[in-house]
């Protein structure tokens, strides 16, 4: 998503999780390690999921640099990484893509909205099988396992992954939602949008140090999360 070198990223990574913990105590630290599990999950299946998609319709490029597996060290950034444990919205490394491969069985639009609605489809969809697993897990060994270690992990499982899929359809630039919203476009307004993308960079960075897109998302993260465990509870 940015362009940093090493050094850079790591005194950012660094001073992000210094302020993280100075301002945390015991149970915030352990909140942070329970939802580790989560935050990896949620990321390698996202960029996997967009890896595989532009590898599906043509394009080698993903597979030439290691992205079609489910090896977290392939698809981890280390500020997304962060911010995902910090603020429940991140991403992971990009998934570098060469349109001009594929296999024009879509319009070039269309293969590049299908290859980023990938990313945040596969998150809600492992927030559902999770949230499946979770109901039947109480359905069996009792509502204590929600308030054990093993249920908090799970629940930061289906939150995560509902966060990230949720922060990505934002129709900002660089997020999923706007090469998904380019495909429906006029146009004259694609154009529009193409020409303007720095200001929407600029934007997303805005809403993204303020908080405004935390505040955003959250209230939707926590709508979608109630919805899905009384569904799936009234179904199992």
């Amino acid at each position: 998503m940015f362009n940093f070198d090493r050094k850079t990223i790591y005194i950012i990574v660094g001073v992000v999780l210094i302020f993280a913990l100075a301002s945390m105590g015991t149970e915030g630290i352990m909140g942070i390690l329970m939802s580790l599990p989560g935050v990896v999950i949620a990321i390698t299946f996202h960029e996997f999921a967009h890896a595989w998609t532009a590898y599906k319709l043509g394009d080698n490029t993903p597979m030439y640099q290691g992205r079609l597996n489910l090896n977290p060290l392939s698809h981890i950034d280390p500020i997304g990484l962060v911010m995902l444990i910090v603020a429940h919205f991140g991403w992971g490394r990009p998934v570098q893509i060469n349109p001009n491969n594929f296999n024009g069985k879509y319009s070039l639009s269309a293969s590049e909205a299908i290859v980023s609605v990938a990313g945040p489809l596969a998150n809600f969809i492992v927030a559902i099988v999770t949230a499946i697993i979770y109901a039947i897990i109480i359905k069996f060994a009792g509502l204590q396992f929600m308030m054990s270690t093993g249920g908090a992990i799970v629940e930061y499982i289906i939150i995560l992954n509902i966060g990230l899929g949720v922060f990505n359809l934002i129709p900002i630039p660089p997020l999923d939602g706007s090469k998904i919203l380019m495909h429906f476009l006029p146009y004259n307004a694609k154009v529009w949008f193409e020409s303007k993308q720095y200001i929407f960079y600029i934007v997303f960075l805005i809403l993204f140090i303020t908080g405004i897109a935390g505040n955003i998302v959250a209230p939707v993260n926590y709508f979608l999360y109630e919805q899905l465990m009384n569904l799936v509870g009234m179904l199992i």
